[in-house]
Order: C-alpha cells, then structure tokens, then sequence
C-alpha cells in the first residue's frame, strides 16, 4: 500500500485493485482550492493510467465531511475572470471523474455541500451515512454553483428539486437525498466503510472492458438521441466479442464456477 506524502492536499492509498483518494483537509473541512483541485485531477489522471487499478473510492478525511465546499477564503478575493477560471478548473476535474474509464465510488461521511455535492455528484455511485448532510447553498454567498451543480443536478433528479436546493441554499438529509436520487445508498455511519468495500469488492472482481464499455454507454447516451445511444451500446456490446474476459464470463457461468477476469 502506497501513501502520499502528509503535505499533498489528496491523499492517495491501494488495497488490492481499489485506490482510495482522499481530500486531506480536515481542518478546512476538506475545502476544495485550487491546488487540492489539481491535485484530484493529478490523482485521477493517474489512476485512469494504472493498470492495477480497477476501482476509486473519493472521501474526505476527519469525520465531518466529505467536501464541505469550495475555499470560501481563497474564492473571496477572486476578481470575475479568476472566478471564471476557478470554475472551469472545477468543471475540468468533475468531468474527468465523470468520464473515468473505472467506476468512482464517492463515500460520503459528513458534509458534501457545494463543491463537495458537485465532487460526488461527478462519481458513478454515491454512498452516504445517515448523518451526512447534501446541498447547494451558494445562493447565501452570492453565487450559484460553479462546478457543474445546476446542471448535474437537473439531470439526477429533475428540475423541481434542482431549483429547490440551488433556490433555497438549505442542507438537506441523507435520506432524502436518497428519495431525490442524488445518493445510491444511505447506511449507518458506523457501516459506512463495510458497504463502501462491500462494492468497491464487487466491482474489483468485475470484467474492467466491460465497466468501462457501460460507463462509455452511459455516459454517451445522457448526452444524445435515443436512437444514437442504442446504436452506441451495440457497438460496445459487439467489441466486448473480442475480448478474452467475455470468454471467460461466458464460460465460466455455463460452468457454474466463479469468473476470473483478467483485463483483456
């Protein structure tokens, strides 16, 4: 297992073929600046790269938040191109998570506001404690969101409960992020890191072409026709044919044994 040096803002560790990535900023309650942002982006190009890699768990370090927000005090004196830049910045990282070639697991174990929703809103799954809390409230700062918010939003759970989180600013619970379908799950905190695991497990011991042919398909088909997106997933599901995983899935089901996937 490989660590970060304590100095990074991202702290990044491996379990078998699960890479957890942390914000290491709990004094800050993991506030995203500029340089935590580069960071991310650094540890996720990096782990894309990684062969070895099959999973990546996102959590914030410390037991309050995930991401409590973007750096109010570094945002403060940003002229309007800086603020601009910032969130492009921004933007550029939550599509590189989104566009991941691995699933990205976001824990979510305290406050994800701001920034902090938009950073897990960008991951393929989402997984939080009962006592975390979700929301939008950069309306009470004058701004809107930056990162992606509005519109990721929208597109998880509709404009009616996009524009009541950006409108109004106020947290809302777990559990009725999980009724809007911003979350997948909502467990106890104290069961928070077996049920992330229990995933990251399962998609470890997934066929890796396969993952990333569905999340392609998914990916592209949110944002085209119907008829494209179909005629996407055929392809992808054609050029999974070629692949020595579909072979083995394929023949290991008929055998009734346990499939062994090797990446290929």
């Amino acid at each position: 297992m490989a660590d970060t040096p304590a100095a990074s803002p991202v702290s990044v560790s491996d379990d078998g073929a699960v890479r957890t990535v942390t914000v290491q900023r709990p004094d800050k309650l993991n506030a995203l600046n500029a340089a935590t942002l580069q960071a991310l982006a650094d540890a996720f190009e990096a782990a894309a790269a990684d062969p070895a890699v099959r999973v990546v768990v996102l959590t914030g370090a410390g037991p309050k938040a995930f991401v409590a927000g973007a750096d109010i005090a570094e945002m403060n004196g940003l002229s309007a191109v800086q603020g601009r830049d910032f969130s492009l910045l921004g933007q550029a990282l939550m599509c590189r998570i989104e566009r991941m070639p691995k699933p990205v697991l976001a824990r979510i174990n305290g406050f994800a506001l701001g920034g902090g929703l938009e950073l897990a809103m960008a991951c393929h799954l989402r997984i939080a404690a009962d006592t975390a809390k979700v929301g939008q409230p950069e309306i009470n700062l004058g701004l809107i969101p930056g990162f992606g918010g509005s519109q990721r939003l929208l597109r998880l759970c509709g404009r009616a409960a996009t524009l009541e989180l950006c409108l109004l600013g106020a947290p809302i619970t777990a559990e009725r992020a999980l009724q809007l379908g911003i979350v997948n799950d909502v467990v106890p905190a104290d069961a928070l890191d077996a049920r992330v695991g229990d995933i990251a497990a399962q998609l470890a011991r997934s066929a890796p072409l396969a993952l990333r042919g569905l999340l392609d398909a998914v990916h592209v088909g949110g944002e085209c026709s119907l008829d494209a997106g179909l005629e996407y997933e055929s392809a992808q599901f054609g050029l999974l044919f070629a692949t020595e995983d579909m072979r083995e899935g394929t023949s290991a089901f008929l055998q009734r044994r346990p499939a062994t996937f090797q990446n290929r």
